[in-house]
């Protein structure tokens, strides 16, 4: 173990003069952020004992009751506490309003507040990241992470059977949930019981991260099995302000604890692990990115990387809703006296509505017969919301249809906006700026409408409430997204990796132009996945721990 007596000054806080006089530890490995991507890799990099890791998370311990219980995420989605609550830039396309861009906060990151729902994607996704110029990330060389991570309770041919996730299949069945997968069927769309298992095309119960009735995070699986490993330390409170760099070589990073600044040092690497917000937002605080807007914060440039922050993708949804009846939905079952019958059934039996995630029936669709894998994603729940976004149920029985384009091409960016820390990043989507976007969605859209306008639905809806029936036209379906329209929570892509110069890292997640320095987070995605990324996420963590062990050296200091 090495302690150095060292004087630190950084430029990415709000005091410029501050200087803080600390020892500074040695490490071998320092990774940036305790979240999805962050405790999988605290896991694998200590794993033989060999090397000293350290995971430096901003939030806190994950010990909110709300956390294990998987309804629980609603409770958490507006808990600042856990949720970074960022939102984006009010833009023209979605009318100027502000969108909500929840981000987890704390051990476990978005693993302890999501809606758990687990999707690989699709094959060919993985295979145009290695056409963009990711080689080594085609779905021959991704598939077996997938497998490596997973405990698939329902078992199948090519999916893990000994991993530390824990996936199963939403147990919960509802006559509306069944009638609307028949609907589905009369509609001309397959059953499809695994669709992680090659084709996503068709209907079926969701996948999620849960054991026993209970969430499983990234924590249950890979954190606390390795914590009480001496060569591993946790911090949590512990805010990284800036990366510190010997010439062109990251040597470590300094962080806030305690209103101390103190640094640490990484005698083989820094792992950007903090998230696509949070990852660019460290590297601009830390002089890596475009230099005419480092320097318009007053950030000296200390290596030019034109592309950090921008590529940011995300899942752009609407909700559509229709009024319900004959027959009990989580409008009615989430309240009263049915409710409390729901909290002993859970607390008895693990069983239940709490047993609830995001997505009850899930629907992957092709809007066109000329395309070759689906590009909608269907949600469907038997609930409907007096507010979406913050989850609150109508009084009366209801049902919402979660549509949303899973390729989309529209492109927008994040990048600071102080120089700051505290200050969150500008977040600018650009949500529905490209047409084959606003054209993919209308016509998921429609197909949602069709789908329950088949016999099996006629005795369940009464009508439709959102968008409703006078929307017919293709400009207002469209309206109504950009009026309406929220992200699913999904961004990536801010630090693309790529074969090119322009690529932020390469297909190794090396910071180009740089040494000592990696990113493994959904911010290297040069294209979004086709479904929810917390999956892809995990994957890319466990590949970067295999990367980053076949090239470790001793450490030199």
């Amino acid at each position: 173990m090495l302690w150095r007596r060292a004087e630190v000054r950084f430029s990415g806080f709000q005091d410029e003069s501050l200087i803080s006089e600390v020892y500074m530890e040695c490490f071998d490995y320092v990774v940036v952020g305790g979240g999805t991507a962050g405790c999988i890799l605290a896991n694998r990099l200590s794993a033989s004992g060999k090397h000293r890791v350290l995971l430096l998370e901003a939030g806190s311990e994950p010990r909110n009751l709300w956390i294990s219980v998987p309804a629980g995420f609603s409770k958490l989605l507006t808990n600042n506490k856990y949720n970074w609550c960022f939102s984006t830039t009010p833009e023209a396309n979605t009318y100027h309003r502000k969108i909500a861009v929840p981000r987890g906060r704390g051990l476990g990151g978005s693993s302890l507040i999501n809606g758990m729902i687990y999707a690989w994607g699709q094959p060919e996704d993985y295979d145009a990241w290695e056409s963009a110029g990711a080689s080594g990330w085609g779905f021959r060389d991704v598939e077996p992470y997938f497998r490596k991570m997973e405990t698939f309770m329902s078992g199948g041919t090519g999916r893990g059977q000994q991993g530390p996730m824990n996936i199963e299949r939403v147990h919960e069945r509802f006559p509306v949930s069944s009638a609307f997968i028949q609907a589905a069927k009369e509609d001309g769309h397959p059953v499809n019981c695994d669709y992680n298992s090659g084709s996503q095309n068709g209907f079926g119960y969701y996948q999620t991260t849960q054991k026993n009735g209970r969430r499983w995070s990234v924590v249950d699986g890979y954190l606390n099995p390795a914590r009480q490993r001496q060569n591993l330390t946790v911090l949590t409170s512990a805010q990284v302000l800036e990366l510190n760099f010997l010439g062109t070589r990251c040597n470590g990073v300094t962080y806030m604890k305690s209103n101390r600044a103190v640094s640490v040092q990484a005698g083989l690497e820094v792992i950007m692990a903090a998230g696509a917000v949070q990852t660019p937002q460290i590297l601009e605080l830390s002089g890596i990115g475009d230099p005419e807007l480092l320097t318009k914060y007053n950030i000296p440039v200390r290596h030019a990387l034109s592309n950090v922050g921008e590529n940011y993708i995300d899942h752009f949804a609407t909700r559509m809703s229709w009024r319900v009846k004959n027959t009990v939905t989580l409008n009615e079952m989430a309240r009263g006296w049915r409710l409390i019958r729901a909290v002993g059934e859970y607390i008895s039996r693990r069983t239940g509505i709490l047993t609830l995630g995001t997505g009850l029936v899930h629907g992957f669709v092709k809007t066109s017969p000329d395309l070759k894998t689906p590009d909608i994603q269907y949600f469907f729940v038997h609930a409907s919301y007096a507010n979406a976004a913050e989850r609150v149920l109508d009084r009366e029985p209801g049902m919402t249809i979660g549509v949303t384009q899973l390729r989309p091409q529209s492109v927008g960016s994040i990048h600071i906006q102080s120089s700051d820390v505290n200050v969150a990043p500008s977040i600018k989507p650009n949500f529905l700026s490209a047409a084959v976007d606003r054209q993919c969605l209308t016509e998921g859209m429609k197909i949602a409408r069709r789908i329950i306008n088949q016999p099996a639905m006629s005795d369940y809806v009464s009508h439709e409430m959102c968008p409703g029936k006078h929307v017919t036209a293709d400009q207002d379906w469209l309206e109504f997204a950009c009026r309406e329209g929220q992200t699913i929570y999904h961004p990536v892509g801010t630090c693309r990796m790529g074969s090119d110069a322009e690529a932020v890292v390469d297909p190794q997640l090396r910071v180009n132009g740089l040494q000592g320095l990696r990113i493994a987070d959904a911010s290297v995605m040069p294209l979004i996945v086709s479904g929810n990324t917390q999956a892809a996420v995990m994957m890319i963590a466990e590949k970067a721990a295999d990367l980053i062990l076949s090239g470790s050296e001793c450490c030199s200091v």
